[in-house]
């Protein structure tokens, strides 16, 4: 005797070699023993084991499912009961083993509910799963054509709108993604190079900022609609003539500077920074823009700024216009010593925009040791603020003419093509302009401070730079505290802390009070997206530093060793680590051959070539850490 059995969803035929009321003994057509339960036994058979279940199978598949679904009716039935309406009065056990196999095989049309018991589908419920198998299948074809496009290296139109999304921000369950996902496996490229190889990627550039939108303007850059910023009118005129030092390129011109000769003797130089508090209500459509960006975004060739271009129009620092401004007056003796602060919320005539590149030929190190005898604009204030910064910077136990000075890099962009300049750093101007804006966000810090008025203060302790609401010293500044607070048009604590600020001076309640639960949300949201600005600005810039390489031709560079396989690219803001490098000491010079360079996954590899000398030059933080 043979039986037919179910066990673990499967269908297995075996000879009984022994039997009892609740189990039998039973040798499989593969030899093996097995004890089963009586009720797992669907039918009991003579014909021979070897081919019953590949003979039901074969049986199976010639059934009508729709005609079986018919017949079966709405109530539970058992296997054989519906195999005697399709068979007729004495099904054999083939035909009971094909019946109980098509019904188990096909979920959609019947509802398993018991040992050998089923149920037919609703006729809505079938229509519904058949339709939904029918989508799957054209879905599937629509996937295997785009598929097989991709592998042509041909981009399917309805795959190129979303790409870019579906190579930083994927929904997997998208067929253009599963479809994607399959020709990259197919073809062994990883994502972004599949992207390339069929034209998906007009520019590297553009990958990247699409990148970088996604994670943090997902709603698009524009700035949509808000209630226009209005600067007042009302306020008292400064009296005096303020300059402003920037680039170039800068258009949100956040600080100047003015000096006035006191009758005492003493000058009192006016720190004046934008102020667009003064136009725009707390909680107004503008500042939720500037607390939802938080930070202008700059990178090589473009930015994205905080505010509105009008909104920046109504308050930058323009020549030629009276300008809100808060300004903070300090006092100073013919010997440096500051005796008094003054906080003035008031009009500034804004007498010139100076700018580096005209400026800087004639105010530069050597002019300031050896007068050539050239006039310029505001020559006689740049020189003693010049010689105020200096003892400024002596104060703060910051000043080492002895030490190598580093410099800074100025991308441009034109066109497709960069120039990388060099720009040293500490040079007479940046030494003025950064002493006076240390010197008002350490003071105005003070001040908050004092008034237990909350702010956003940098505070650096143990090599590590945090952000606090209180004021903390910042030891690699050598001040007490240092509170961002010179630009307002550019990064929202600045703004914050100018609200703070003016609610100060005027003796009105701040904005935000000591705990409050917003203050601590904005600071943290400040901290964690200014450096997200700042990883993507060093990306672009890291991009453009490759591109140079192969704009130029250039095969072989030199480089300065920092540590371990960590070098400096020379006259490029670029470290990277050179694997098997030599024992060298820090500031020996090596040369580096150019290997490959892959600009869409920005890597470069370079060769070590020799020791070429050694230098002496400044590190940063992170490079001395």
């Amino acid at each position: 005797m043979n039986v037919f059995y179910e066990e673990s969803g499967s269908f297995k035929t075996g000879s009984v070699v022994s039997k009892t009321d609740a189990s039998l003994q039973v040798d499989t057509q593969h030899g093996k023993r097995v004890k089963l339960k009586q009720a797992n036994v669907l039918l009991e058979f003579t014909s021979p084991l070897a081919s019953f279940l590949d003979e039901a199978h074969v049986l199976a598949a010639e059934l009508e499912l729709d005609f079986l679904w018919e017949v079966a009716g709405s109530e539970e039935f058992d296997f054989d009961a519906l195999a005697v309406e399709y068979w007729g009065a004495k099904p054999t056990p083939l035909q009971l083993a094909a019946t109980v196999m098509t019904l188990a095989s096909a979920p959609m049309y019947f509802y398993k509910k018991g040992k050998g018991r089923f149920k037919a589908a609703p006729e809505e419920a079938l229509k519904a799963a058949l339709a939904g198998i029918e989508k799957k299948k054209r879905e599937q074809a629509q996937i295997d054509a785009w598929v097989e496009e991709l592998k042509a290296k041909q981009l399917p139109d309805a795959i190129r709108s979303p790409l870019m999304s579906l190579l930083w921000r994927p929904d997997k369950n998208t067929l253009e993604y599963k479809a994607f996902d399959a020709a990259s496996k197919a073809t062994g490229l990883a994502p972004v190079k599949l992207a390339r190889e069929v034209g998906g990627i007009p520019s590297v550039p553009a990958y990247l900022m699409a990148g970088f939108e996604m994670e943090c303007f997902p709603k698009g850059t524009g700035f949509g609609k808000y209630a226009p910023a209005t600067a007042p009118t009302d306020l008292p005129a400064a009296g005096v003539a303020a300059f402003s030092i920037d680039d170039a390129a800068t258009t949100e011109i956040d600080d100047a500077l003015s000096v006035t000769d006191l009758a005492n003797g003493n000058k009192r130089v006016g720190i004046h920074i934008a102020a667009p508090t003064l136009g725009v209500e707390p909680g107004s459509d503008i500042e939720k823009l500037v607390f939802a960006r938080l930070s202008t975004v700059y990178f090589p060739g473009d930015k994205i700024t905080m505010l509105p271009d009008d909104v920046v129009s109504a308050f930058t620092l323009d020549e030629g216009k009276p300008c809100p401004a808060l300004s903070l007056y300090v006092e100073v003796t013919p010997e440096f010593e500051i005796v008094g602060y003054e906080n003035r919320i008031e009009n500034v005539e804004i007498a010139a925009n100076l700018r580096h590149h005209t400026l800087e030929p004639l105010f530069n190190e050597d002019t300031i040791a050896t007068d050539p005898g050239v006039d310029y604009p505001f020559k006689r204030e740049l020189l003693w603020l010049h010689d105020f910064a200096v003892a400024r910077e002596k104060f703060r136990g910051k000043y080492d003419p002895t030490r190598p000075q580093g410099v800074d890099y100025n991308f441009a962009v034109n066109e497709g093509k960069v120039s990388i300049t060099l720009r040293k750093r500490g040079s007479p101007i940046d030494k003025l302009v950064s002493e006076m804006m240390i010197l008002a966000n350490c003071e105005w810090g003070r001040q908050l401070g004092e008034a237990g008025v909350p702010g956003m203060y940098r505070a650096q302790s143990m090599g590590k730079v945090r952000m606090t609401t209180r004021p903390e010293p910042h030891v690699g500044l050598g001040v007490p505290q240092y509170a961002w607070s010179t630009s307002p048009l550019r990064r929202a604590a600045d703004w914050v802390n100018q609200r703070q600020i003016v609610s100060l001076i005027r003796g009105e309640k701040p904005e935000f009070a000591q705990g409050d639960a917003m203050m601590f949300a904005l600071l943290r949201d400040f901290d964690a997206t200014y450096s997200s600005y700042l990883g993507f600005q060093d990306k672009m810039e890291h991009y453009w530093c490759l591109r140079w390489f192969g704009q130029e031709g250039v095969s072989e560079i030199t480089a300065t060793h920092i540590k371990e396989d960590l070098v400096r690219i020379d006259g490029l803001p670029m470290r990277t680590r050179i694997p098997g490098l030599p024992e060298l000491n820090r500031g020996d010079q090596i040369r580096l051959q150019v290997i490959r360079i892959d600009e869409l996954l920005l890597e470069i590899e370079f060769r070590f070539v020799g020791k070429v000398g050694h230098i002496e030059a400044e590190l940063s933080e992170e490079e001395e850490g």
